[in-house]
């Protein structure tokens, strides 16, 4: 979600808030966060670096409630390993975010956590014009610079809408973001408490040397069955070169370098 936002503008976002599904309250394990609050105040204007701190430093902890324990079953081992965000819209429902970890021993990457996406606006589909609410899907990576430490909306990534793909076929719309406060107009909408993990974890990845993380969005797990099952959406073919990608992943365990040719994405070994 872009800084800059009128009031009309948040009054809706406020009101979608209102008829979002939150999973903040179901039961966090060591592999999935459902997510909630945070204690720092989104008009703290050290937010981002305190949340920084708050998920890197466990002296930043009282000792009976250590940040490894439940409800967060944190590891701060893992700070600074490459990484890799595949998000999974679904529906409002059961959206998840994956975070991927590179392995220890290189090359290949292992499945960190899994957040569930508070909310996003529109429907399964890729967002084509400004305005049109719906949540990017595609290809994208984020770099330093795609970091915003005062966003409206707690702390932000953006994610880099539009890309070359987006451009060539004429999709228009900007800033369209992985935020907190559980509110999206177009933007992946997660709680507090998972935002300021997902980019501790960003930060930490860019500040060890990662040059830019790789951020997939797809429409639902693209197996055959799913696609088979969509076939007479108007988004069938486009789809089908996501597939293209997200089969690339699940066979190497390592994202794919990206490029456009043609009109379509074309992936090759990154």
């Amino acid at each position: 979600m872009f800084w800059e936002m009128n009031f009309r503008t948040l009054a809706w976002a406020l009101l979608l808030a209102l008829f979002s599904y939150s999973n903040a309250d179901e039961e966090n394990t060591k592999d999935c966060f459902g997510g909630g609050p945070s204690d720092i105040s989104s008009d703290d204007p050290d937010r981002a670096a305190k949340a920084i701190r708050k998920w890197s430093d466990p002296e930043a902890w009282p000792e009976e409630t250590p940040a490894t324990e439940e409800p967060y079953y944190w590891d701060y081992s893992v700070l600074g390993r490459p990484m890799f965000i595949r998000i999974i819209k679904n529906d409002n429902r059961d959206g998840i975010l994956e975070v991927w970890l590179e392995k220890e021993s290189g090359d290949q990457f292992e499945l960190f956590k899994t957040y569930r996406i508070s909310y996003f606006s529109g429907d399964i589909g890729p967002k084509t014009k400004q305005g049109d609410n719906q949540a990017p899907e595609g290809f994208y990576f984020m770099t330093r610079g795609s970091l915003n430490p005062n966003s409206s909306y707690h702390i932000s990534m953006d994610l880099g809408y539009p890309n070359s793909y987006d451009r060539h076929h004429g999709r228009t719309g900007n800033y369209l973001m992985i935020h907190g406060k559980s509110v999206s107009i177009g933007c992946f909408a997660m709680t507090d408490a998972s935002i300021e993990q997902i980019y501790t974890l960003v930060d930490a990845a860019l500040k060890s040397g990662q040059p830019f993380v790789r951020v997939h969005s797809f429409p639902f797990r693209m197996t055959r069955e799913n696609l088979e099952n969509h076939q007479e959406s108007p988004h069938h073919d486009f789809w089908k070169n996501l597939a293209e990608g997200w089969r690339w992943f699940e066979e190497n365990n390592s994202p794919p370098n990206v490029e456009l040719e043609q009109g379509r994405y074309v992936f090759s070994e990154s």
